[in-house]
């Protein structure tokens, strides 16, 4: 493209008819001065002098005078265009949209009106000459100074650049609001190109413009907004009046790690977000496995002391499902939808949800089906279904993806069971993973609109799981609601190894259930407890009517995967909670010989099927440990980490026992842990001994 000439100063070209009027005035002011030295004395000089004639006028007061301004002249002459040229050259070189150094750093060229009010230059005082010579000198000087001013008025003021300035203001502006852009992490070049040039870019290229990519500045990390369900610990129950508790299971471990991210930060978690069930089920216990899917699921229980409430018992219920073997298990046709909001811009956000999703394809082959789908101020697909094998072009969708704008995280669910159906099988794992802090501030934002959306597609096979990132705004209440009715499993990541675990270690188990809307139905005999309270669970609970209702929801659990529930109960004739009744109805009658404590059912549906299944056990005192010494490792190791969440809630139920206590009760019962996990819940548990007891606001 050509240069703009606008933006450099016209050079001044004198006329041809003033250079030969200023040569004619110099001659005969020269012959008015040497006139009586010449041989022709009074006449005008009209042929060429001869050698010596020669040097006395070079040597002549005319050239002494005139000598310092012909030499600048010459050096102007010369230097001017020369310098116009190297300008011209550099500014065509330059990209468009700016000015050359050179030309920035050029003094503008004065108006007309200056150039008018400029002071005449005064006659230096070796230019003044004797009054003999002065009329005809000043003739020559005046007439010179004439022909100067009329060739400066002839001359046009030289006009602004509207152009060169008009670029500058866009260069100006454009730089804010690159800036800007940078700052809320709107990395526009980098969305649009593939990983391998985006990481190479150098800066944005925004118009025709290149400029450096300023780094963004870091947000602040945001403290108190946090929102979780709102659900009381359980109390205690009268069997004569309440004799059946009923829940839903639950295989979540958000809860735990969310507990465990506060721990790591100094600070105690909110009561509201310790869900003592989510705790316990964190680990993997050593239960006895069924032996064949065609029972999934083997019941183990016990009864042993209470460690905190001397003549209470605690009553354990365990249950081990089916582990598929991997080289047998389903395909999977998953759907990433990943949160690219402003508000998952953090360290321990989007960047740890590209990690997580890296390392769950790493358990994936080519059996399987992946997309992606991100949603901020509005939802779109990244990934059309890919199958796993193509890794490096999952990745590359990945690694594309950053945060900014608002959450639609009601377009993206919509998409994202959208892609789901397009590629679904029917005997495939059908799954959506949404991967989120979960604060949906756009479109569909309500809880209950929500639910019933991924309810409907519940119907239809496909299932939900989440993974909650971030803290501080993290929406923990509506991730659960929305795990539960999506028949998936909520997890909390906090760290790169809680991905591992939840994604590679459980990765089977996180992915293909074995069965669904599973719930469990205690029945407590009034002739040997007479009071009892379910440790946990409050989010889950269910109606009596509910379990044999097959048309009401209730949990997943995926391969492998173990659940434990813990009941505290008080044995009749121990020290009871509430006094009895005065007008109570009589409490019921005892099954005639039965010493049972209480009876467990179980049901449950196949993923693929609509009818449920039941599964029975009895607690008897032959499963009883008459001291807690003596009762199952794993059974003790469970009363720990309840015990933990109680106090951490506020220690309604465990009276004086403190966590020096839950160490000491951990300690004895970690047992094998190939992984650390146990080992980590006792540093923990000394860690909430000092932790403040709120989280400071950042600075």
């Amino acid at each position: 493209m050509a240069p703009d000439t606008d933006i450099l100063p016209p050079v001044p070209v004198p006329s041809a008819e003033a250079r030969e009027r200023a040569f004619a005035a110099a001659l005969a002011r020269f012959d008015a001065v040497h006139g009586e030295k010449n041989p022709a004395a009074g006449q005008a000089f009209s042929g060429p002098p001869r050698r010596k004639e020669r040097r006395s006028l070079l040597r002549g007061p005319l050239m002494l005078r005139t000598r310092p301004l012909m030499a600048a002249t010459l050096v102007a002459a010369v230097s001017l265009p020369a310098a116009w040229t190297i300008l011209r050259e550099r500014a065509a070189m330059a990209p468009e949209g700016q000015v050359s150094p050179e030309a920035k750093s050029a003094p503008e060229a004065k108006s007309a009106p200056e150039a008018k009010s400029a002071p005449e230059a005064k006659t230096p005082p070796e230019a003044q000459v004797s009054p003999g010579e002065k009329s005809a000198e000043v003739q020559a000087r005046h007439a010179l100074q004439a022909e100067t001013r009329a060739a400066e008025a002839a001359r046009p003021a030289p006009a602004p650049a509207p152009a060169a300035a008009a670029r500058a203001e866009a260069v100006r502006r454009t730089t804010a609001e690159a800036e800007e852009a940078s700052r809320r992490g709107q990395d526009i070049a980098r969305m649009r190109l593939p990983p391998s040039q985006a990481r190479a870019l150098p800066g944005h290229a925004i118009g025709t413009v290149a400029m450096p990519r300023p780094e963004p500045l870091p947000l602040p990390e945001p403290t108190g907004r946090d929102r979780f369900p709102d659900a009381p610990p359980s109390g205690f129950q009268a069997v004569a009046q309440a004799p059946v508790s009923t829940f839903s299971i639950d295989v979540d471990t958000a809860s735990y790690a969310f507990v465990r991210a506060s721990l790591n930060r100094n600070a105690l978690p909110p009561p509201k977000a310790v869900r003592v069930e989510e705790m316990i089920n964190y680990f993997p216990y050593a239960y006895p496995a069924p032996t064949s899917p065609e029972e999934p699921f083997r019941i183990t229980t016990s009864v042993f002391p209470s460690p905190w409430a001397e003549g209470r018992k605690l009553v354990q219920v365990g249950i081990k499902g089916y582990a598929v073997a991997p080289e047998s298990r389903p395909a999977a046709n998953l759907v990433f939808l990943i949160d690219t909001s402003g508000s998952m811009a953090g360290p321990n956000r989007l960047p740890l949800v590209k990690q997580a999703l890296s390392l769950l394809l790493t358990k994936l082959d080519a059996r399987d089906t992946v997309a992606i789908v991100s949603y901020a101020g509005e939802a779109g697909t990244v990934l059309s279904p890919t199958p796993a094998s193509e890794r490096q072009k999952i990745l590359a969708a990945i690694e594309g993806l950053a945060a900014r704008g608002g959450t639609a995280g009601g377009e993206g669910l919509r998409q994202a069971y959208a892609l789901a159906e397009q590629g679904f099988e029917a005997k495939a794992v059908n799954r959506v993973v949404l991967a989120t802090d979960g604060d949906f501030n756009l479109g569909i934002t309500s809880r209950d609109e929500l639910k019933g959306f991924v309810a409907r597609k519940r119907a239809t096979g496909i299932f939900l799981s989440v993974l909650g990132f971030g803290m501080g705004n993290h929406n923990d209440a509506l991730m659960q609601a929305l795990a539960q009715e999506g028949n998936g499993a909520a997890a909390y990541i906090d760290t790169l190894n809680e991905a591992r675990k939840v994604l590679v270690e459980e990765a089977t188990s996180t992915l293909v259930p074995i069965a669904k809307d599973v719930k469990i139905q205690v029945e407590f005999n009034p002739a040997t407890i007479a009071e009892y309270r379910l440790i946990g669970y409050e989010t889950r609970a269910l109606r009596r009517d509910d379990f044999t209702n097959d048309k009401v929801d209730a949990g997943e659990v995926g391969s492998g995967q173990t659940v434990t529930a813990l009941y505290e109960v008080v044995p009749v004739g121990g020290a009871r909670t509430m006094p009895a009744l005065r007008y109570g109805a009589p409490p019921a009658a005892p099954v005639a010989g039965s010493s049972d404590y209480a009876h467990v059912a179980i049901r449950y549906k196949r993923p693929d099927a609509e009818t449920s299944r039941l599964i029975e056990a009895a607690i008897d005192p032959s499963q009883e440990a008459k001291t807690l010494a003596e009762a199952p490792q794993e059974a003790r190791f469970a009363a720990a980490v309840a015990a933990f969440g109680e106090i951490l809630r506020g220690g309604a139920y465990t009276g004086a026992f403190r966590y020096p206590d839950v160490v000491r009760l951990a300690t004895g019962a970690r047992g094998d842990d190939p992984f650390g996990y146990r080992a980590e819940f006792v540093g923990l548990v000394r860690a909430a001994e000092t932790a403040a007891a709120l989280a400071p606001a950042p600075r």
